[in-house]
């Protein structure tokens, strides 16, 4: 064989080497906390007017309906309990709050390596909601969902790498009593993924018992401790300004038990928030900056995450609209709000208010998350798998999603201008001394994986190619995926010695999943 031919077919084996070779995380196109913050609905003075309306609104209206223990706190920190039991907050101690506030924690994973950094314009997309429906695609049709798909919902996102931590999606409806649904909840939520869990609880017994629990996980209290890798979402207000008095003894159990807090203010502008966008903005800051205040009083610098999540209302029904594009605003407003304040900030997108994953489905999901994450939203909730205004969750969106906060992520990453990404040298050597094209050329090969995206179901083939491959339509390609990683094995990284421990303390409904020498699967 000619020596030309042999070094031709040695290069493309060379190249074909390096195509397939894993690229470090560091490496990759897109990761957990690429850099937003480009888009700026809100300008400087617009930001410091509202945070001095808010400070108005703590000192002068203040919170009905606390509970004699945040009562006191607060009294104790120089507030004041007015005749009619309002209780309010003085500036100089929510401003005194703000600047201890925790700041740069991270969000803990039971598996290290998915450890979040939601800090500065780092941005991290995620699930969320309280959707009491599943979307079953084949049959066009709404269920009620089950512990069980919260499992899967959480295995599916285990195994997807655009949706960087799990808040619990949906609630389980065959499970009736609170307190088992609370824990059975947060059971199905970590047995499912080793990333960062999100949650909800409604009474502090149920606080209690998941925290016992997750010591179990962990290895001991201590351990738990130093990296607690759930979080409580905390709804500790009744927009307007009113607490949730069950909602903040629970607050009160998570903090002391170390739990890191979601502080959750979500008013509908035009029925719980005022109608006026700005307006809308301005409460559920100041209603996020009261739990600030709340949570360091309890325990000073404990993690909290600045929620605040203006809901949009169609006034012509006062039905929820998630997807529509003052959603965007309000959102991306209120992280800018969040970077104002220098706190972590969570804020909520993709709630499309489509039923089913269609054309509406990805209009309303790519500019509320695509906006939000310009914003620099920290910790992006509810941005994969909702559908229908929160209502119903859908695990072929969820595959659908991933693909698109994937396109997302890049253009949050933006273009980086280096010496070696301009290509003088690269074009002066195709041009001068190689084939006159870059197919093949070493710097086109580097950068395949690390400047460039690819879905995972997206269909990027020739029309003739796509019908000769069988005409998959994306929804096609959602279900094969869905079907591949439920079929996968199980998770194991709780053992079956923590699970017939957590089992023999807790009334689990959840099947047995992970298999041990004592433990079948039931």
């Amino acid at each position: 064989m000619p020596t030309d031919i042999k070094s031709r077919r040695g290069g493309r084996a060379a190249r074909k080497a390096l195509h397939d070779a894993p690229v470090p995380d560091a490496d990759r196109a897109i990761r957990p906390g690429m850099v937003g913050g480009l888009f700026q609905p809100l300008q400087q003075a617009d930001l410091e007017r509202i945070h001095q309306a808010a400070l108005t609104v703590l000192e002068t209206i203040g919170f009905s309906n606390a509970i004699p223990s945040c009562i006191e706190r607060v009294v104790a920190a120089g507030g004041t309990l007015t005749h009619d039991g309002r209780l309010l907050f003085p500036r100089a101690l929510v401003e005194d709050t703000i600047a201890n506030a925790a700041r740069n924690f991270p969000l803990y994973g039971q598996d290290p390596s998915r450890d979040l950094e939601p800090w500065g314009n780092n941005v991290h997309f995620g699930t969320g909601g309280a959707a009491v429906h599943i979307y079953e695609s084949e049959t066009n049709e709404y269920r009620e969902s089950t512990i069980s798909d919260l499992y899967d919902i959480a295995r599916l996102v285990d195994n997807l790498d655009n949706i960087h931590f799990f808040q619990r999606p949906i609630v389980a409806r065959d499970i009736v009593e609170p307190d088992v649904m609370d824990i059975n909840t947060a059971y199905a939520c970590i047995s499912g993924t080793t990333k960062h869990v999100g949650t909800s609880m409604g009474n502090p017994e149920s606080v209690t018992k998941i925290l016992e629990m997750l010591h179990v996980v962990a290895g001991g209290e201590d351990k738990w401790r130093a990296r607690p890798f759930v979080s409580q979402s905390s709804c500790f207000v009744v927009p307007p300004l009113a607490f949730a008095e069950d909602a903040c003894h629970c607050l009160e159990v998570a903090v002391q038990g170390g739990m890191p807090i979601l502080l959750i203010a979500a008013g509908q502008a035009g029925a719980t928030g005022p109608a006026a966008l700005a307006g809308s903005i301005m409460q559920e800051v100041a209603e996020v900056l009261a739990g600030l205040v709340y949570v360091n009083l309890i325990k000073p610098g404990h993690p909290a995450i600045f929620g605040a999540w203006p809901f949009v209302s169609d006034l012509r029904t006062g039905a929820m609209s998630g997807g529509s594009g003052e959603q965007a605003l309000l959102s991306a407003a209120c992280a800018q709000m969040a970077n104002y304040y220098d706190l972590c900030g969570s804020m909520p997108a993709g709630m499309t208010d489509a039923k089913t994953p269609d054309a509406q489905h990805g209009y309303e999901k790519g500019y509320t998350e695509a906006l939000l994450a310009h914003a620099g939203g920290n910790l992006i909730y509810e941005a994969a798998g909702m559908q229908a205004s929160l209502l119903g969750f859908s695990k072929e969106a969820l595959i659908i999603d991933n693909d698109m906060i994937g396109g997302i992520l890049r253009t949050v990453r933006g273009i980086e201008i280096t010496e070696d990404s301009l290509s003088v040298e690269t074009l002066r050597s195709v041009c001068l001394d190689g084939p006159g094209h870059y197919l093949g050329h070493e710097q086109t090969i580097k950068r395949m994986k690390t400047e460039y995206v690819y879905p995972e179901i997206g269909n990027r083939m020739s029309p003739k190619e796509w019908i000769e491959a069988g005409s998959e339509s994306i929804m096609d390609g959602a279900r094969r995926k869905v079907k591949e990683i439920l079929d996968s094995p199980h998770p194991t990284h709780i053992t079956a010695q923590q699970d017939i421990l957590i089992r023999e303390n807790h009334d689990i409904r959840l099947p047995a999943q992970i298999m041990g020498p004592d433990l079948k699967l039931t």
